[in-house]
């Protein structure tokens, strides 16, 4: 039941007109009236959007009532100066698409003018939802909260991979993309001149003291097969040269890709801050965000997308992001299916959310050809 798309020339100049005009999340308003605008052109709904920015449209299919389905793309840039060279690079200074969230609408802008054109293909009904701000991982939760997912029994999206080539696809039944904790300590000590560091407690010494010792629970504590990162990504504490600070702490962030390591960390975590900090005389205060869990398809649905990824791309094996993607927030209220589509592939190539990050124009036929597939593979399985 695969179906071929020919490619839409049209598709190139609305690319590089998106990622030429990034926008920073929950601000992407020039954006939404873009994609509004483009829905509108091509004879697709817009439904009311109670969000300041984002758009909803809706492809009623032909072919009788069925189950309604979401196709979904993010589309917030991210606050990066560009350093690709590229023709239609940023205008937007201190703004790109550093994660090739330009490459996502456009492959869902693709797949909603075929649709809305072949509307006798299927039965049902499809929603398409352009979701702003991923980046801060709160777009989502943001599109469920307003309701905008309610009446879809299943979800699609795709993320853009460069390291998969273009017409490269992965997706299956493992964790693709990781559970995000924030994490952040304070130590409370009392502090003291330098020269006197025995007529106070100092927060220095037990700072370096977690720091070395949190990193064993990676080692120590969890199977060696199960991927696992925990890092400290800042450290704060004392401005002058001559005095033991009183205050000191730090932050990062955990990635994991099973719930139960997750919550062992945390666990463990909280249990070395606190009795390394009884050790050295002070106190801590540990904030512990386990705000992302990891991203995994639902399995029925992900094999039978899967099995005609064969018709139209290069069906690749999932290779896990320690990266996270709030699409996870999807699966608590439905089904999700998503997918990696290959963008460059070249020895070196840049990245996400580096300013030399290249999504290659290239991959776009495989984002088009993989979302109305794909629509129309689950609107069979839930029929």
């Amino acid at each position: 039941m695969s179906e071929h798309i020919d490619f839409d020339p049209e598709l190139i100049s609305i690319r590089h007109y998106l990622h030429a005009h990034p926008e920073r999340s929950f601000k992407e308003f020039d954006t939404s009236i873009y994609l509004a605008d483009q829905l509108k052109a091509h004879g697709i709904e817009l439904l009311p959007n109670p969000m300041e920015t984002g758009v909803v449209g809706l492809i009623e299919g032909q072919a009788g009532p069925g189950p309604r389905i979401g196709l979904r793309a993010d589309i917030d840039g991210l606050p990066i100066v560009e350093d690709t060279g590229l023709e239609f690079a940023s205008v937007n200074h201190g703004v790109m698409h550093g994660c090739g969230h330009d490459l996502h609408m456009t492959g869902l802008l693709g797949a909603a003018f075929w649709l809305a054109e072949h509307r006798d293909k299927f039965a049902g009904s499809i929603k398409i939802l352009f979701q702003p701000s991923e980046e801060t991982g709160q777009g989502a939760r943001a599109m469920i909260d307003a309701g905008l997912v309610d009446d879809v029994d299943a979800i699609i999206g795709t993320h853009n991979n460069p390291n998969y080539a273009p017409g490269q696809l992965a997706i299956g039944v493992e964790p693709m993309m990781a559970g995000c904790v924030k994490f952040r300590v304070n130590i409370h000590a009392s502090g003291s001149h330098a020269g006197y560091p025995y007529k106070g407690t100092s927060p220095i010494e037990a700072l370096a003291s977690m720091i070395m010792s949190l990193q064993t629970i990676v080692s120590r504590n969890v199977t060696p097969f199960h991927p696992l990162v925990l890092s400290v990504t800042e450290v704060h504490g004392g401005d002058v040269w001559n005095v033991v600070p009183a205050e000191a702490g730090f932050q990062g962030t955990v990635r994991y890709f099973h719930k139960e390591d997750g919550i062992l960390v945390g666990r463990r975590f909280k249990e070395i801050v606190e009795h390394t900090a009884k050790a050295y005389g002070i106190s801590a205060d540990v904030m512990w965000d386990d705000f992302q869990d990891p991203l995994v398809s639902d399995s029925g649905l992900a094999k039978a997308v899967a099995a005609d990824v064969h018709d139209y791309a290069q069906l690749e094996p999932i290779r896990p992001s320690m990266a996270g993607e709030d699409f996870c927030e999807f699966s608590k209220v439905t089904l999700p299916v998503f997918a990696f589509v290959g963008s460059n592939g070249q020895e070196g190539c840049a990245d996400w959310h580096s300013p030399h990050f290249v999504g290659l124009d290239e991959s776009i036929p495989t984002f088009v050809n993989f979302y109305v597939n794909a629509a129309l593979r689950v609107l069979n399985e839930l029929s």
